[in-house]
């Protein structure tokens, strides 16, 4: 319940919402329930790290498999990917996380994308490719969440250019996977 109320503070009201105070009051606990349970403010924001990240890679996986079967789209897995760093908050919660020196509070998520893609992976660690892939495209949805739509706007681009770029980039990993697999 803590978890899904700080995901839910963090979609509406950013990063700094998520304190122990604000969880509690949202699912009527005291902010000393929450204290013993994850320790500190830290602790509740690596938790909710962890929370999206298992959400979000599950999400992913799931449109990956699917797109190599033809059930699914390239966009979906593109769509998935930016919306988590946009729509929610991932982007901003790393972005909070690392100017209040909680850098080690991204590790359950940089190790969920990491498992992900060995998991995904034709030969799990050694998948070099799938690894170029996804750090292009996490890179590039965490840019276009943060200051995509200034840039874009400002470039006198479409809104959604990154995303556009994504699904080429990732269509082509698609396609070299799917000659690989035919032969």
């Amino acid at each position: 319940m803590a978890l899904s109320a700080a995901r839910d503070l963090l979609i509406e009201s950013g990063p700094q919402a998520v304190t122990l105070k604000a969880v509690a009051g949202r699912i009527g606990r005291t902010h000393a329930n929450l204290l013993h349970h994850f320790g500190s403010a830290s602790g509740l924001q690596k938790a909710l790290a962890a929370y999206l990240s298992a959400e979000v890679c599950g999400m992913i996986s799931q449109a990956i498999m699917k797109s190599r079967t033809g059930e699914g789209s390239v966009r979906d897995i593109v769509d998935l990917t930016f919306d988590a760093f946009d729509k929610q908050g991932a982007a901003a919660l790393w972005s909070w996380m690392m100017l209040t020196g909680n850098e080690d509070a991204l590790d359950p998520i940089v190790d969920a994308i990491h498992a992900l893609v060995d998991d995904i992976g034709e030969n799990g660690h050694q998948d070099h490719e799938m690894h170029e892939d996804t750090h292009t495209l996490v890179l590039m949805a965490l840019g276009d969440a943060l200051i995509g739509e200034r840039l874009s706007d400002s470039l006198d681009l479409s809104r959604n250019i990154a995303r556009d770029m994504a699904e080429q980039q990732l269509q082509m990993a698609l396609d070299r996977w799917k000659k690989e697999h035919d032969e």
